[in-house]
């Protein structure tokens, strides 16, 4: 009975050479391989990290100090009278934490980011940033997709697509998390309608070990001398049935996965091996999952993985609603990780081309829930980026006097995306993708690129 070379590749890719298919979702039906992967023009980052906090972390408690709210505490001004702000009949609720300034630039900053304010002068603060909905797994659709459904791909697999891999061992997009995805599972990290190959690689970071970073990463029952001969007669196999064909993009990408997956047997327990870093170094980042993962996105940006990102608590974890004091346990969490990877990016001199961007959906308001708890806010909350192309010690935009709504040079979604592409070197109007009739673009049919904070 005669066998489509086609599903040779593909069952063998499954059962014999595996590599973290799972995860990778490799083994799936690739509709396109892209060609070229060269910028629109100059990029200024080669890089990203998103050092993602879902649930919504408080701006004026964080990074965004506002006096006001002390001064008005228990009132309900007009600025903040909201429908969307439930249960805030207590009104402002003063800020638990106590705020000082730091580096040359003099910003404020809460006393639970202690490592991270002594490189205030490296971070640009986008102050003004809003959204559409206050509501999780819309709004965390939003931040990585540019959509509040499920339907279109991520940041990840937009700039995966448009500037292709620069790894030829390693994934272009991975995705690392102590626990659990961001509400919204896949389509927060997917590829949706791009190809296969520029979907998110999702990476439990808790029990982890170079060995198990993915899934069926060594094949089963088979030594590496007899996978090589495997990958070799099945890349011959279907380059023979390439040539009758003279253009096939489905079988072009299959060729490709398998050999990355193959490739990757080596590569990712090299690039997960963290126990290759000096002790000062490991001493630097810390203990904490988070800090782990901040280390292993230095390691893979710096063997050519495009962008990793980061989750910073299992689902909402940053959601405080009947106790923003819980803020100061999840700052603590992240904070020495976010401080020693841009420390480590900045001594290697990383840095400057590589962007890092820190973040929720949305925020908080500035008034109470309940009595010690803060309601969602899209409104106006707080983003910053460091390194890549941006000012250091920089604030842009502000929210009003009691930091609820974004008043001064606001900064949508989707101004954000188109700023972040065109830091890569891409035009977001200019990176679309035809599917069932129409040009799609990460940023949909809005964006502007935000160029008064670029150095």
């Amino acid at each position: 009975m005669h066998t489509d070379p086609q599903l040779i590749s593909r069952r063998s890719l499954i059962s014999g050479l595996g590599a973290g298919v799972g995860a990778l979702g490799l083994a799936s039906v690739f509709n396109e391989v892209q060609a070229g992967g060269k910028p629109h023009f100059a990029p200024r980052a080669k890089r990203v990290i998103q050092l993602f906090m879902p649930g919504g972390p408080s701006a004026v408690d964080t990074f965004d100090y506002k006096p006001a709210i002390e001064k008005h505490a228990g009132q309900r001004p007009e600025a903040v009278q909201f429908r969307t702000l439930r249960n805030t009949k207590e009104g402002l609720l003063k800020s638990p934490f106590k705020f000082t300034q730091h580096g040359e630039s003099g910003k404020w900053v809460s006393s639970i980011f202690p490592e991270t304010a002594k490189h205030v002068d490296d971070i640009c603060f986008i102050d003004s940033m809003h959204t559409d909905v206050p509501e999780h797994a819309s709004g965390i659709l939003m931040m990585n997709i540019g959509h509040n459904q499920a339907v279109r791909p991520c940041l990840g697999s937009w700039l995966q697509y448009g500037l292709g891999a620069e790894s030829k061992d390693l994934p272009g997009y991975v995705v690392l998390s102590p626990g659990g995805g961001a509400r919204g599972g896949q389509g927060v990290w997917g590829n949706a309608f791009l190809p296969g190959k520029d979907a998110g690689c999702m990476i439990n970071l808790n029990g982890l070990t170079p060995q198990k970073a993915m899934r069926d990463l060594r094949g089963a029952g088979l030594s590496v001398e007899a996978q090589t001969e495997q990958t070799e007669l099945i890349g011959q196999l279907n380059r023979l049935h390439l040539k009758r064909r003279e253009r096939d993009q489905q079988l072009e990408a299959n060729i490709a996965a398998m050999e990355l997956a193959f490739r990757m047997q080596t590569a990712v327990p090299e690039a997960f091996d963290i126990n290759t870093e000096t002790e000062a170094t490991r001493k630097l980042y810390g203990d904490k999952p988070f800090s782990k993962g901040c280390l292993l996105a230095r390691r893979l940006v710096e063997r050519g993985v495009r962008m990793v990102t980061i989750n910073g608590g299992n689902d909402i974890a940053w959601d405080s609603h009947g106790r923003i004091l819980d803020h100061e346990r999840l700052a603590k969490d992240v904070d020495q990780g976010i401080a020693g990877l841009l420390h480590d990016l900045k001594q290697r001199g990383m840095l400057d081309d590589t962007l890092v961007i820190w973040g929720g959906e949305f925020g908080r308001a500035p008034t109470a829930e309940g009595t010690a708890g803060r309601d969602h806010n899209h409104y106006g909350f707080t983003v910053w980026m460091a390194g890549g192309g941006v000012k250091g010690g920089f604030t842009y935009g502000a929210k009003d006097e009691f930091g609820c709504r974004a008043i001064e040079n606001r900064v949508h979604v989707h101004d954000l995306h188109a700023t972040i592409l065109h830091l890569m070197g891409l035009d977001h109007e200019k990176l679309t993708y035809r599917y069932s009739g129409r040009d799609f673009r990460l940023t949909d049919v809005e964006g502007i690129v935000v160029k008064d904070i670029m150095a």
